[in-house]
């Protein structure tokens, strides 16, 4: 009896485990934040930034980097950062080795590390670059200065 008993104990355990996990998962993917990054290529961008006149904001990133995945998973999700970029610029991540733009922009602004944060106006002209991680506050004060 005591171990019928121990095995509906765990069982019941472990099914409110899972009950709470799939909870969580289900909340996260049905709840959308962050910096609303474009799927429009670089081209496009120039386009639409000489047009509206906003500044292009280019994550330029690497699928193998740190750095970047940690500040895609925080910084860019922060509500008063997204707020902010999504207001006053043209988002664009860019992965640098395997898209199709990435190659042309690494040469074409001499990016050298990873993340690398490019401002860039609708002649193509480089406003501000910032290299590294940056915090949600960084993030605000560089988005604020521009």
């Amino acid at each position: 009896m005591k171990k019928l008993f121990g095995f509906l104990l765990v069982a019941g355990m472990v099914s409110t485990a899972f009950v709470s996990k799939s909870k969580l998962e289900t909340s996260s993917v049905v709840m959308k934040d962050g910096i609303d990054f474009q799927k429009s290529s670089y081209d496009e961008a120039i386009k639409e930034a000489k047009k509206s006149g906003k500044l292009i904001f280019i994550d330029a990133y690497t699928e193998w980097c740190g750095p970047c995945k940690k500040m895609a998973a925080t910084s860019f999700m922060d509500p008063e950062v997204a707020s902010l970029f999504n207001s006053k610029f043209i988002n664009l991540k860019v992965e640098m080795e395997k898209s199709t733009d990435g190659p042309m922009i690494a040469q074409k602004y001499s990016v050298r590390a990873y993340p690398s944060l490019l401002f860039i106006n609708g002649e193509g002209k480089v406003v501000k670059y910032a290299v590294g991680y940056q915090t949600a506050e960084q993030l605000i004060a560089i988005g604020k200065s521009l």
